[in-house]
């Protein structure tokens, strides 16, 4: 085999870890060096493909250790059945990319996934060697986003808590029968039982000892989490139950929805074509809902027939015009529960008319002025100087948002 150069090595684990989308990074502990110890800085707001405050982008080298794997899990393009060019990074080689690319500030921090090399253990030891180099010997304050591998001794999980910032363990698919058909390596119930493990040690972290010191922080971002959706047949109810369960039983900061590509030589049990990037959009939004808007899943799903999101408009808007006996809403006097409950208003612009109309009326103008958007909401509500007469329940008034048919091609 030819030995490979670094750059070759990071073309092909770069490229393996794009189809890992669970890599935001909000929430983290804010950490800097501008004290003049230690190298690197983390925003306590996230990095990776985010925005802090100031509204500078911050990004983060995202590898895997490598895509050599032992598992031959369907769906994933690294299993140990296909037919890819394989790379494998060194501890050392990893921690030298990650300094030298934020030395040259195109990094802020880590994400790091791996495939799996010998045995889980083997695997997340090397992470966490890598997660130890940079925090102990290059005095690394970056931010650092570790994806455990659940069957892995729960000591070295321990320890990758310590050391990262977030940790995630993927749950793979919406159901239990999913995972054992198309991974069969793997089992549901240790990864249920990694993900309670790291809420525990979690919440251990925040208790004071008897003399009132704070244990080490563990995993401050969090832990996430991520699913494929539409390499099976579940619906998006029971995609977006099963996220809820996991919100509520590990406290997760994210649940990631990573629509199936096709992949070369794939299994006859998957379907050979990936399902539309706008599902996984408007998995996204109602995840946002449930979380945000106090909104039920049941109310969310039950708009269509067959308890899939309405690809052509959002669920929020779905559900409004499923309910139209409600609207309009008057928004100098509808409760704060409601008005999340209209079409282009979000969580701020909310606020904002509740801090405004403790001190006057609110007109049509006013609430173009604190962000919220007419275009979908002029039907649904009625302000000083607007009334939507009879559009709230006009005919085509779902047509007015939905986008207008396409002729499609034969070829």
């Amino acid at each position: 085999m030819t030995r490979q150069t670094l750059d070759q090595k990071l073309a092909i684990l770069s490229d393996a870890a794009k189809y890992d989308a669970s890599c935001a990074s909000s929430g983290s502990t804010k950490r800097d060096s501008r004290d003049g110890k230690g190298l690197g800085s983390n925003e306590g707001t996230g990095i990776c493909h985010a925005y802090a405050p100031d509204g500078r982008c911050i990004s983060l080298l995202k590898i895997l250790m490598t895509n050599f794997c032992i598992y031959d899990c369907t769906y994933c393009v690294n299993r140990v059945s296909s037919n890819v060019p394989r790379a494998r990074f060194t501890v050392d080689e990893v921690v030298k990319l990650t300094i030298e690319f934020y030395r040259r500030n195109y990094i802020e921090g880590l994400f790091l996934s791996s495939g799996i090399i010998r045995s889980p253990d083997v695997t997340m030891s090397e992470m966490v060697q890598i997660a130890r180099k940079l925090r102990q010997e290059e005095n690394f304050r970056g931010y650092i986003h570790l994806k455990t591998i659940p069957d892995a001794a729960p000591e070295l999980i321990a320890e990758a808590g310590l050391l990262a910032d977030r940790l995630s363990i993927n749950v793979e698919m919406p159901s239990d029968a999913a995972v054992r058909e198309h991974a069969p390596e793997k089992d549901p119930g240790q990864i249920r039982k990694a993900m309670g493990d790291v809420r525990l040690r979690k919440e251990a972290a925040k208790d004071r000892s008897h003399t009132g010191r704070r244990p080490p922080r563990f995993a401050p971002a969090g832990q996430s989490t991520q699913m494929i959706i539409g390499a099976d047949g579940s619906n998006d109810a029971m995609v977006l139950g099963q996220s809820t369960r996991l919100y509520s039983s590990y406290k997760l900061k994210r649940v990631y929805y990573s629509a199936f590509s096709p992949i070369p030589d794939s299994s006859a049990k998957l379907p050979l074509i990936s399902p539309p990037l706008q599902r996984e959009h408007r998995l996204y939004q109602a995840d946002w809902l449930l979380r945000f808007y106090d909104f039920q899943l049941d109310e969310i799903t039950s708009v269509t027939p067959d308890g899939n999101l309405d690809l052509h408009i959002d669920p929020k808007l779905a559900w409004a015009l499923a309910h139209r006996e409600m609207f309009p809403l008057d928004v100098n006097r509808a409760s704060r529960e409601m008005l999340l409950r209209v079409p282009g208003f979000g969580v701020k612009t909310v606020n904002r008319i509740l801090s405004t109309r403790r001190h006057r009326s609110l007109r049509y103008e006013d609430l173009l002025r604190i962000g919220a958007s007419m275009k979908k909401a002029r039907a649904f509500v009625v302000a000083g100087g607007w009334t939507p007469g009879r559009l709230t329940d006009s005919v085509d008034l779902r047509a007015q948002f939905a986008p207008p048919p396409e002729q499609l091609a034969l070829f």
